[in-house]
């Protein structure tokens, strides 16, 4: 389901944390390469938090009719890190950490603000989606299927373990990962969401104390 097919007053709301979101894991990516020695996110303008230098403009609009979406990967020169290896686990994982980070911001704000007299029902609501969102997309990035986040990391850890498996993977992931959901699209019956699900309704509840 498309966000373009929820209520006015919900689009309002969750578009821009959505958006924010996003582009704060971007950041987050070219921020930790920067620091590992790779400034090529830097100079492309990629340390920001400014959506226009993240957002792709296909992934925008899938995201917006279809449900789901990309932004603008950072780019990242293997050649500057000291560790390569080691320092490509690091820059994938920040992506997925920065959004716990957002979510556990957001729930204990949730928890100060609900039943004080702080209480506003647009915040709150605002807050839930705020931090629904950033644990979903760390979640989902942490799925070990490529191009998500977790896929870096996995064969980060695999390369001389398992070469064979590494590369399959980073051959038909992405194929794997895009007939995964447009079977959920088309069939309503979400494999992903099977598997994020209990884990979003865990991470929630852990940090808002909210049952969704």
């Amino acid at each position: 389901m498309g966000i373009y097919s929820l209520d006015p007053s919900v689009q309002a709301i969750l578009i821009p944390v959505l958006v924010f979101a996003l582009s704060f894991h971007e950041f987050a990516h070219g921020w930790m390469a920067n620091r590992l020695g790779d400034p090529t996110a830097k100079h492309q303008g990629r340390l920001t938090l400014n959506p226009l230098a993240h957002l792709d403009l296909m992934g925008t609009l899938m995201l917006y009719f279809a449900g789901f979406g990309w932004a603008k990967p950072v780019p990242v020169n293997g050649g500057n890190l000291v560790s390569p290896r080691t320092d490509m686990i690091k820059i994938a994982f920040a992506g997925p950490a920065s959004n716990l980070l957002l979510a556990v911001i957001g729930g204990v704000l949730l928890r100060i603000l609900i039943g004080s007299s702080l209480f506003h029902e647009t915040i709150i609501v605002t807050l839930i989606f705020f931090t629904q969102i950033n644990i979903a997309l760390a979640v989902f990035n942490l799925i070990p299927i490529p191009p998500l986040d977790g896929s870096q990391i996995f064969s980060g850890y695999m390369l001389n373990r398992n070469p064979d498996l590494v590369m399959k993977l980073q051959a038909y992931g992405p194929q794997i990962l895009f007939g995964i959901i447009l079977i959920g699209y088309f069939t309503g019956f979400s494999v992903i969401w099977m598997i994020m699900g209990p884990l979003v309704k865990m991470f929630m509840f852990l940090f808002s104390g909210i049952t969704l």
